[in-house]
């Protein structure tokens, strides 16, 4: 592995065998980390928006499982 840094990026070249599935789920937790970098919600936030979210999801499909509900 070799990492060089340019002034506008930093290029990582692996070798040819190493696991793709591995690579890209590092890469999708880079992008989190550079997405959210400057976020200033908190975990109560997240957690708050998680349940909002489920309750809704559930409310349109639990048909779906619960045929007499």
């Amino acid at each position: 592995m070799t990492i060089e840094r340019t002034d506008d990026a930093i290029i990582v070249t692996l070798a040819i065998d190493t696991n793709i599935d591995e690579i890209q789920r590092f890469l999708n937790y880079l992008r989190f980390k550079e997405l959210t970098a400057q976020s200033q919600a908190t975990q109560a936030d997240a957690d708050e928006l998680a349940k909002s979210v489920n309750k809704s999801w559930w409310a349109k499909n639990k048909q779906k499982f619960l045929p007499n509900a």
